[in-house]
């Protein structure tokens, strides 16, 4: 890395149940911002990690924009996570910095699926929130995908894949997608948010990581039932 610029150490990550505790609010002012219809750029002057040594050097990865109801709520500008920070870190280096995807980035590591998310002809990742996932799965469910039903587990995160890393306004042009798993996802909308299957919403699109974009949203795809409020352990 180029002296003097020195990238801030990364915290230390928190356990999956804990986290989705702590984001709470986070969830709560992104709903807030969606119900306000807010957008936001997250096009920061001061990335870190590997952007940051770019920005010192030469080619630095273009300021990313990014688009939707919760991004104000997501890093910006010189914080650690800022999207332009994000621009040249592999898509699960990326995932790791953005503080509302703990339980999808935990999943893609417990699912031994990081290899998916380096396609050569990119990839698109339509990332559920831990709120998302708090709405969808009870936490004897998710433990039960975490651990015993990998399988499962990796059919989920393939319905939330789709090769080529596709903009949100490449998404609503197409109309519609084809994921990993082989199921056709129909899109409507524009400008700032776009509807997915007619179940989901983007909240903060656009993020870019080597190779692909991160759009986030806010319910889980694919058809695996509710189980949110059951068990002995509920979100």
């Amino acid at each position: 890395m180029d002296q003097p610029v020195t990238a801030p150490s990364r915290p230390r990550r928190p356990g999956r149940r804990d986290s989705r505790r702590r984001l709470a609010a986070l969830a709560a002012v992104g709903l807030s911002l969606a119900l306000a219809g807010t957008g936001c750029s997250g096009a920061g002057a001061g990335p870190t990690g590997r952007a940051a040594a770019a920005t010192a050097g030469t080619n630095a990865p273009a300021a990313s924009a990014v688009h939707g109801p919760l991004c104000d709520a997501l890093p910006s500008g010189t914080e650690p996570g800022n999207p332009a920070s994000l621009a040249a870190e592999p898509p699960e280096t990326a995932l790791q910095w953005l503080p509302v995807l703990t339980t999808f980035e935990s999943a893609v590591r417990a699912a031994g699926m990081t290899a998916e998310l380096h396609a050569t002809s990119g990839v698109t990742i339509l990332a559920p929130t831990d709120d998302a996932f708090a709405k969808q799965f009870s936490e004897d469910n998710l433990d039960e995908l975490f651990i015993a039903d990998k399988d499962k587990l990796r059919g989920l995160l393939r319905e939330h894949l789709v090769a080529g890393s596709l903009s949100l306004s490449d998404l609503v042009a197409a109309g519609e997608v084809t994921t990993l798993a082989g199921t056709k996802i129909r899109v409507t909308g524009g400008g700032a948010t776009a509807r997915l299957a007619d179940k989901a919403d983007t909240v903060c699109a656009d993020y870019r990581a080597a190779d692909a974009r991160i759009h986030l949203i806010n319910r889980v795809l694919g058809s695996l039932p509710v189980t949110a409020g059951t068990g002995s352990h509920t979100h």
